[in-house]
């Protein structure tokens, strides 16, 4: 890989968590057209995937982009925010009209254990009183290794929670004490202890690459205590620097953040560390050992993603509960409204409290087809986009024709008349070959900002 090329694809673009992305996502979609679509999915047998979202962290982290609300540690804040959130379940619950089976139910935030053990507790028996879980499925929760203790993982372990994923991002002070977030080794070794004792299925680690103060030494550094202790998922993130979203990242010594071929060099470095101690590289920016679910997932052409990023996606349709949620129904997206205050209001008023949307039409479906067998695959089936859609590939994206042929030219990927594959210095820039397939986003509108793509 030249520097040309880093240069050249080093740009501003989506992560594709979803797609259209949300810039493209409007408040003319509606708790109405939520409201349709849950009772529409009441009328199916479609498996249900349920997303909670708890918004309380007791301490800023600077890095954060996502939504969260800081509060001391307080019963009586996860008591009050409990009251309304069972309110939704019940209003979700009530358009549906069936008991869903979940396969997948995911907590996240936030800090979702910023809830005590009895409120956890609480929570997960309101979610068994309207929906049934299949606890042999994927019961996961993430975790912020400074707010729990071995009791609060025992009775998470009881009720049924199988998958972890702790908030690690840099084990290097300097780094630590930069970003607000002081979290010695030894505190997430001990966690890490007591959840292998659980006997919990899967550990996964959240790492962030890019942040400041964080050289090449410093954070292999990181990544070897991180193999030492042997979680079985590695999600290594590149930090999205979004100032003008994360108001506290305007705190960085812009001259601290590693940028540019730096940065590229910091994550090249850890993926081959990774892979050098029998990690597999699963689509993006994740590691998994080969025993893990996800890394079998990926060989089994099985991965999704979603808000989540990537994830096994073993129900039909996802349902999001909370400030800020996300939840896919009926080919649209359903999001809750972000602002505490709002989301209490309406839940008071009876409504689901939807602030913005997006009805798919058959391009976005296309597209989103495209995107997701890139990202999650490294490849396009040109026969399955056939018998999938009815048009050949060739002749629907014509108009990007140019962008498969830079691609080609660059080495990002390589295509024969069945299959357009995605090569190893591809699957870096992976984000990039995305774009060029993203309609919205070639209009230029002028109100879409993303985090850098290296």
């Amino acid at each position: 890989m030249d520097k040309n090329t880093l240069q050249k694809y080093d740009v501003a673009g989506p992560r594709y968590t979803s797609y259209p992305t949300a810039p493209q996502w409007s408040h003319d979609v509606t708790g109405e057209e939520y409201a349709l679509a849950l009772k529409a999915f009441g009328q199916n047998d479609k498996t249900l995937s349920l997303y909670i979202h708890i918004p309380f962290c007791e301490q800023l982290c600077y890095f954060c982009a996502c939504n969260k609300v800081i509060r001391p540690k307080d019963n009586k804040v996860g008591d009050e925010f409990l009251n309304y959130l069972f309110r939704e379940i019940d209003l979700v619950a009530g358009l549906i009209q069936r008991r869903k089976l979940i396969r997948q139910l995911h907590l996240g935030g936030g800090t979702p254990t910023y809830l005590s053990e009895a409120q956890i507790e609480k929570l997960f028996l309101k979610i068994q009183s309207v929906f049934d879980i299949d606890l042999d499925e994927e019961i996961a929760i993430e975790i912020d290794p400074r707010t729990v203790t071995q009791n609060k993982l025992k009775v998470l372990r009881k009720l049924g929670f199988n998958r972890v994923s702790l908030g690690v991002q840099d084990f290097d002070t300097k780094v630590q004490d930069d970003i607000n977030r002081i979290q010695p080794y030894e505190q997430v070794a001990q966690v890490h202890q007591w959840c292998r004792e659980l006997k919990f299925t899967s550990i996964n680690y959240d790492l962030i690459y890019g942040l400041p103060y964080q050289t090449r030494d410093t954070f292999k550094k990181t990544v070897d205590l991180v193999v030492g202790l042997r979680p079985d998922r590695i999600a290594l993130y590149s930090f999205a620097y979004v100032p003008w979203l994360s108001k506290p990242q305007n705190k960085f010594n812009l001259e601290a953040i590693a940028m540019h071929d730096e940065k590229l060099d910091i994550f090249i470095q850890s993926r081959d560390n990774l892979l050098a101690h029998g990690y597999q590289a699963i689509a993006m920016d994740h590691f998994a050992l080969t025993t893990d679910a996800m890394a079998q997932a990926f060989n089994n052409g099985a991965l999704h993603r979603n808000f989540m990023g990537y994830t096994l996606k073993p129900a039909d349709e996802y349902v999001g509960i909370g400030p800020s949620a996300i939840g896919f129904l009926e080919k649209s997206y359903f999001q809750n409204s972000k602002v505490l205050p709002e989301y209490y209001e309406c839940i008071t008023k009876g409504r689901l409290p939807v602030e913005r949307g997006k009805q798919l039409n058959q391009d976005d479906q296309i597209r989103q087809w495209v995107i997701n067998s890139l990202m999650c695959q490294f490849q396009i089936d040109k026969q399955l986009f056939f018998d999938t859609f009815g048009y050949e590939f060739e002749d629907y994206f014509l108009e990007e024709g140019k962008h498969i042929h830079d691609c080609i030219e660059d080495g990002l990927i390589r295509e024969n008349p069945r299959t357009i594959q995605v090569t190893d210095l591809g699957k870096i820039f992976i984000r990039n070959v995305c774009m060029g397939f993203d309609y919205y986003l070639r209009q230029k509108n002028g109100h879409q900002r993303f985090s850098r793509t290296v």
